[in-house]
């Protein structure tokens, strides 16, 4: 559909200079012929009902000579002449509504018209991107979103198969969530699998378990943290209530909580027979080697039952990324 022009017509004595006399012996005096132009296209132009308002094609001035002068301004019109030459001659009104449609559109204005409406009805159609982004929050290429460790659970009479699934890291919040999967715990159930979440220790939780339905007091706490190399030289502050392990991502070792909440798929299910997730284990974990060690810790429970994992490498993978 041709569009219309932003430019607005050219009056007459734009086109043709009053400076330029004519050299035609076929032309009448300017008097004579400047009105009646004017008159006989407007007569020859009828709106019609489909016009889009495109701009109409400038009348042939040859013939307006069949139309007669107004009076009003046959006498102020200037007496001249004025030479056309064939190229810049305005076309003919004889054309028919179809041509002149054709005449005024041209491909290119077509192609600009469509992309134009297609860009409109895309943007209107486009749903608001959420400014909430989850980026990716972690400080170990070993302890991120989809991270693997398989390894042993080791008790004095018993070795257990143990590996672990992280599904999301938050170091901001100091947390972090999984499965735990131990084969072999019991006859009835030769593999279990818990979802657990994490306390990181750093900035929001500290060395001492707050939670009383862990059972763990201050002095459990303490001998069960003693038993990492790691956490050694931390021991004289780590006492303290009021201690804030401060940059705990920029160390090699980083310290935490797994709580062990439910079995999966079935989480109403709260006691098994022969076995028990209702303690929690301490964790040190290497950034740098990518191993854990963990001591498991529940009232009822074997004492000190120690959890070694190594990261399974999965080159290829990496977290999800997003273009804006």
């Amino acid at each position: 559909m041709p569009t219309p022009s932003s430019d607005p017509p050219q009056s007459l004595s734009t086109l043709y200079p009053a400076d330029v006399v004519s050299t035609h012996t076929t032309c009448p005096p300017e008097t004579n012929r400047i009105v009646p132009w004017r008159a006989s296209s407007e007569e020859r132009i009828v709106p019609n009902a489909d016009d889009d308002g495109s701009p109409d094609p400038m009348p042939c001035p040859a013939q307006a000579q069949l139309g007669q002068p107004h009076n009003t301004h046959s006498q102020t019109a200037p007496s001249m002449g004025i030479e056309i030459s064939p190229q810049t001659s305005p076309k003919r009104m004889d054309s028919t509504d179809d041509d002149v449609v054709m005449e005024s559109s041209s491909p290119a204005a077509s192609v600009s018209t469509e992309g134009a409406s297609a860009s409109s009805t895309t943007s209107s159609m486009d749903y608001e991107v959420s400014n909430v982004r989850l980026l990716p929050n972690h400080c170990s290429s070993f302890l991120r979103a989809g991270s693997k460790f398989v390894g042993t659970q080791q008790s004095d009479r018993q070795i257990y198969n143990v590996d672990v699934e992280i599904k999301h890291v938050d170091m901001a919040e100091s947390y972090l969530c999984g499965y735990l999967r131990i084969q072999g715990l019991t006859e009835d159930h030769p593999t279990l699998t818990t979802y657990f979440e994490a306390e990181i220790i750093g900035t929001k939780y500290t060395f001492l378990t707050k939670h009383q339905s862990w059972g763990a007091t201050d002095k459990t706490d303490m001998q069960h943290w003693a038993r990492f190399p790691a956490w050694r030289p931390l021991a004289r502050s780590a006492r303290k209530s009021e201690f804030t392990y401060k940059n705990f991502t920029q160390h090699p070792d980083i310290f935490m909580r797994w709580k062990e909440y439910f079995l999966v798929p079935d989480h109403r299910v709260r006691t098994i027979s022969g076995a028990s997730f209702e303690g929690f284990y301490y964790i040190c974990f290497n950034q740098v080697e990518g191993t854990v060690s963990g001591i498991y810790f529940h009232a009822k429970s074997e004492k000190y039952q120690q959890l070694e994992l190594k990261h399974v490498d999965n080159k290829g993978c990496f977290g999800a990324i997003e273009f804006r």
